[in-house]
């Protein structure tokens, strides 16, 4: 178990289990530094969007990092006031120029804008089809924004990544992509660090001689839940990382699904 460690998406493609988020990682030199200590630690997953307008350095600081293309995993997201067919595909190319890679490894709709997501998705589909993703899928859908877009989708999303963590425990969410083979994904998975002083986390960080951010982490690991910490130092990068010498009981993985209070640090999927 490492970073190195992935899952499987139903399409056979692999994706590291514990990658690196860049949501408000500055562009230029904070966004080219921390893509490559992060890259540097082991980290072999990066996940951009066109909306963090860092792309142009996540792919720079790939470039520059030493580490083969093939080893590492590269997300982005095509942003709401982009969305609908033609749109996207003009913002696909936007973001493959910015990013100056040969290919992208998961393309995310990034929200389910009301009326165009399904058209966005089919120009997702035609990426896919054209080899320029190897694989696609969504970003903040609940369950019926899914079973709508499936309604109509040639292919069936491989990965819905949400806003996930102890406190916003969307247990329903997991089980129903589950059992459609979707990979869950979550960002904001130390929710925004707004409440690592929860006791509960305290008291299994001492017991594991953890800090609460990797016991987190290590309960995403164990839910099979990619996940996507985010931080620009790389002492906290490292910290991320150091979640593969223990394991959490299940009574333990129990008491952190029940600190679950439906808690959002961002914005609603119907009300965004």
């Amino acid at each position: 178990m490492s970073l190195t460690t992935t899952l499987t998406l139903h399409n056979g493609v692999k994706i590291p289990k514990v990658g690196l988020g860049v949501y408000k990682v500055e562009k230029g030199t904070e966004a080219v530094d921390t893509v490559k200590s992060a890259l540097d630690i082991g980290y072999r997953s990066i996940d951009t969007a066109a909306f963090y307008d860092n792309e142009k350095e996540v792919g720079q600081a790939i470039r520059e990092s030493g580490v083969k293309r093939e080893d590492i995993f590269v997300t982005t997201k095509v942003w709401n006031t982009d969305q609908g067919y033609e749109n996207t595909l003009n913002a696909f190319e936007e973001s493959f120029q910015k990013l100056g890679l040969d290919y992208i490894d998961l393309y995310l709709v990034h929200w389910p804008v009301t009326g165009k997501y399904k058209d966005t998705w089919r120009a997702l589909e035609e990426l896919y089809d054209q080899g320029k993703v190897r694989a696609i899928g969504v970003s903040n859908f609940h369950i019926h924004h899914l079973e709508e877009l499936m309604k109509d989708a040639k292919i069936k999303p491989m990965v819905n990544q949400v806003e996930f963590h102890p406190q916003l425990f969307q247990k329903e969410l997991l089980d129903y992509c589950k059992s459609n083979d979707i990979r869950l994904e979550a960002w904001g998975p130390l929710g925004r660090s707004r409440y690592l002083d929860d006791p509960v986390l305290e008291e299994l960080a001492k017991k594991y001689n953890k800090t609460p951010a990797q016991i987190i982490i290590r309960w995403d690991y164990q839910h099979d839940i990619i996940t996507i910490p985010k931080s620009t130092k790389s002492h906290r990068q490292k910290e991320n990382a150091d979640i593969f010498d223990f394991e959490l009981t299940e009574k333990d993985m129990n008491k952190i699904d029940e600190l679950n209070r439906d808690y959002r640090t961002g914005p609603h999927p119907d009300d965004f």
